[in-house]
């Protein structure tokens, strides 16, 4: 495990930028887990991924649409599909969104909120980022 400390909303958004620099597309989608409470910054960190891929336009959570999906216009990844998992009650209302279908595309990146809704879904080899907070601004996040 890696862990990091973001002092302020910019080393966030750099470190959000570095990670996702450096994800490589595999046979099947890539799929990212972000933890942690309420306001520790994991759709600011999803926000920048997106736009150092060079999504344009708004990037909002998808907390009450459940899923997004936005297509790159920098980078490896042709689809990236954002979902939020928080309002789900099991891991079948994920599975209802075409869960299994998104997990088998190429070239595709999953950014997955709340993971710990629909834990057993989760693919063993997915990248896992938790946010923590350590003060009002600062933030360590932890990789595994």
């Amino acid at each position: 495990m890696k862990s990091m400390n973001a002092h302020d909303e910019q080393s966030l958004v750099r470190e959000a930028c570095s990670f996702v620099s450096a994800l490589v597309p595999s046979e099947h989608a890539v799929v990212v887990t972000l933890s942690g409470d309420l306001g520790t910054g994991k759709t600011t960190f999803v926000r920048a991924m997106l736009q150092e891929l060079g999504v344009l336009g708004a990037v909002i959570s998808p907390t009450f649409v459940l899923e997004r999906i936005y297509y790159p216009t920098r980078g490896l990844f042709k689809k990236v599909v954002h979902i939020d998992a928080y309002r789900l009650t099991s891991a079948h209302e994920l599975e209802a969104l075409g869960w299994r279908d998104i997990l088998a595309e190429r070239d595709t990146l999953i950014l997955l909120e709340w993971p710990e809704m629909v834990a057993d879904l989760i693919p063993k080899e997915a990248k896992r980022v938790t946010l923590a907070f350590v003060e009002d601004t600062k933030r360590t996040l932890i990789y595994g």
